[in-house]
Parts: structure tokens; sequence; C-alpha cells
């Protein structure tokens, strides 16, 4: 066979090591760079699918606008006055024997005197929540206050224990709702 000619590269060094590797991937490391940019990708549209959730369903404001959540607790002034003048008439709607004499006791403690309170058994035992009731709309303040009073109770205007009225003066009633009997009946005995 006869030589091929020679020409002017035959006479450049050759180098050692990779020659025009500069432009080669790095073998083995592509495929994780590729995972864990497309995890983080993920992690990115996942957190920002559920704030925009969030914030469609108002669940998040950020405006000064009173959300539904904020409408419903009471305002400050809705907190009533505590009026120890008032009578008081408490009714045990619950099974639990006791629980008027209690709130007998925690009223006498807020201040009212044992001859304003009376208390009796309502004529249902599974009355559902503890209720403050008053006859005339000018004793809203006091009802609310005593709803503070006792730990909190829902406050309505009825005439319904107007005539339990012994004292002819101005009055508000208590039911005992089975809210109070199932927290009394949980707690254990010391």
């Amino acid at each position: 066979m006869s030589k091929p000619s020679s020409d002017r590269f035959d006479d450049v060094p050759h180098a050692t090591g990779r020659v025009g590797a500069h432009r080669a991937e790095v073998p083995g490391m592509n495929g994780w760079i590729v995972l864990l940019w497309s995890a983080a990708a993920v992690l990115v549209l996942v957190v920002l699918g559920i704030f925009g959730s969030l914030v469609a369903m108002d669940r998040i404001s950020f405006g000064g606008d009173a959300g539904p959540s904020q409408a419903a607790t009471p305002a400050p002034e809705d907190a009533g006055k505590v009026d120890t003048s008032y009578a008081v008439l408490i009714l045990n709607g619950t099974p639990d024997d006791g629980l008027d004499g209690a709130m007998r006791d925690e009223l006498i403690k807020a201040g009212w005197k044992g001859g304003q309170i009376s208390s009796i058994d309502a004529s249902t035992r599974d009355f559902p929540t503890t209720t403050v009731y008053y006859a005339d709309p000018a004793d809203k303040e006091a009802a609310l206050g005593l709803a503070g009073v006792i730990g909190g109770a829902d406050v309505q205007q009825s005439d319904a224990y107007k005539d339990y009225n012994e004292t002819g003066g101005k009055q508000l009633a208590v039911v005992i709702g089975m809210d109070r009997a199932a927290a009394g009946s949980e707690t254990p005995a010391e």
C-alpha cells in the first residue's frame, strides 16, 4: 500500500487529554439536574395554586374590609353591662342536678344577692344551648352582661319567663342548656 501524502497538519503535535471536551455534556449529571429543577417547578406551582385558591375563596384578604369571619365576631360594644339590680331566674334544662346551684353560687360571687336569685328545674331536660332571656328591649345590655358573667351564653328577647317574676321588678332568666351539662360531665373529679 502506498503512503498518503503529508500535509501541514502532520507536523502539529497530538494533544493529550480531551479534545473538544468543552462542548460535551458531563455524563451522569444531566438526569439529576433535570429531576431537581422539575421538582422545584412543581413545588412552586403547587404553592401558588393553593395561595391563589385561598385568595379566591376569601380565606385570605389583603384589604381592610371585614370578611365573613370578622363579621360574626361580636363587637366590643355588644359586651353588655353587668347590672346586679336585676333579679335572676335560673332554670336547669339538663338532666344533671346541681348545675343551677353552681350557677347561683357563681352569680353570688359576681355581686348578686341571694334573695335576687331563684332556681327551678325547666320543663324540658334537653335544652340545647344555655340562653339568657330578657323581656324588655331596654334590658338587653344587662342580659349581655349576665351572659358574660356566666361564661358566655346566647341572649334572646322573650316574654316566656315574664310570669315567673316573683319580685315584680326587673328580671332576667337563664336556661342552662346541654352545652353546660356536657362540659360539666367531662371534667374529671379531683
